[in-house]
């Protein structure tokens, strides 16, 4: 719960509306309230089927926690409970989903129907696209409407790589070079060598990511991530280690690495199928090199103007050196996602990561 409880819960839900900041601060007599909350998942984007996995794990951990949750599909709208039981037990594919379409015109389902504004909060266990962008957040803002995560802009910033990236380098993050298609391939091997990594600007779970070897491979692999986004990136390859680190609440979690056994990097389907990779919380690595991740995922996480959590990933080179990849404004929450992991090794449960990270929703005003 998110404070000491007293009452029917019908009359909790009604005070909790009237004393939202009061109640997580926990100055009331009355503390413990039931809280509304309408987790909203899905959508069109390509890391959709990750979005379902996490609402599955959300949804059950706020019902246990006592909380009175409805589940919204973003181009479905409110679920009936059999839609919510068939649609949370799906699992996640080894290839993102392709060819997916809202409905023209108007706003999604999920955010027009008007069933939001009946909430304490809207939980975003959305991923990718819209939900990751600032578009929903700019929606529920105009809405006043109260939501996890960060806000528009930070949200917005994140998300485009290319932008995201000057503003680390301009905070003392280091991060890979990088040049925007359309370029030469020849000023592509001159200025970062080869191989590169060619990914979609505005893209997150490696979503139509490349590993290119030869110059000759790079307009496969452009047309492929263009298939994901209207604008492509190419980034210098840092060998060495991938490592990761959470933030909640301004503070740096537990650093962890990730080992790809089934390739040279951590790819879509190493990242959601079974014995694909080796999570390792904490990261077997110095003390030093642990608190110098710490140090700079905050950074990065403040250089973007992110609120509430996050997960910033790096890679480690041979010398020790390390570059930031990027930052997740709203990292997966599936059973075996990374932030989780990030929170259990500080001694974070996963219960009380949701329910912190829907604390600090309601501490912040609508559309801040």
């Amino acid at each position: 719960m998110l404070g000491a409880g007293c009452g029917s819960a019908a009359g909790r839900h009604r005070n909790v509306r009237k004393n939202k900041a009061n109640t997580i601060a926990g100055a009331p007599a009355c503390a413990e309230l039931v809280v509304k909350i309408a987790v909203l998942f899905g959508g069109v984007s390509a890391e959709r089927d990750v979005s379902i996995a996490s609402a599955a794990q959300v949804v059950r951990s706020l019902r246990v926690a006592g909380h009175d949750v409805l589940t919204v599909e973003m181009s479905r709208g409110l679920l009936s409970s059999e839609q919510e039981r068939e649609l949370l037990s799906q699992g996640i594919d080894r290839a993102p989903p392709r060819d997916l379409a809202m409905a023209p015109g108007g706003l999604p389902a999920g955010i027009g129907s008007g069933r939001l504004t009946e909430v304490d909060l809207v939980f975003l266990a959305l991923h990718g696209g819209a939900g990751e962008d600032g578009t929903v957040q700019g929606a529920l803002d105009l809405a006043g409407i109260r939501y996890t995560g960060s806000g528009m802009l930070g949200s917005a910033l994140a998300m485009d790589k290319d932008i995201a990236k000057r503003l680390l380098l301009a905070a003392g993050v280091p991060t890979p070079k990088w040049l925007m298609v359309p370029v030469d391939p020849a000023r592509v091997v001159d200025e970062l060598g080869l191989p590169v990594i060619v990914k979609p600007n505005s893209q997150g779970s490696t979503v139509g990511l490349t590993l290119v070897r030869e110059a000759s491979a790079l307009p496969s692999a452009i047309e492929q991530a263009a298939a994901f986004d209207s604008e492509v990136m190419i980034e210098q390859y840092i060998p060495g280690r991938e490592l990761t680190v959470g933030i909640l609440e301004n503070t740096a979690l537990a650093v962890g690495e990730i080992v790809p056994l089934t390739g040279e990097i951590f790819d879509y389907a190493a990242k959601y199928q079974a014995d694909a990779a080796r999570e390792i919380f904490p990261a077997d690595v110095s003390a030093a090199t642990a608190g110098s991740v710490q140090r700079l995922g905050l950074r990065a996480h403040q250089a973007l103007k992110l609120s509430s959590y996050s997960r910033a990933d790096f890679r480690m080179d041979p010398q020790g050196g390390l570059w930031c990849l990027e930052v997740n404004t709203l990292p997966g929450l599936t059973a075996g996602s990374l932030l989780p992991q990030s929170a259990a090794a500080a001694g974070i449960s996963f219960e009380e990561l949701c329910e912190r990270i829907c604390r600090a929703a309601l501490a912040r005003p609508p559309g801040a």
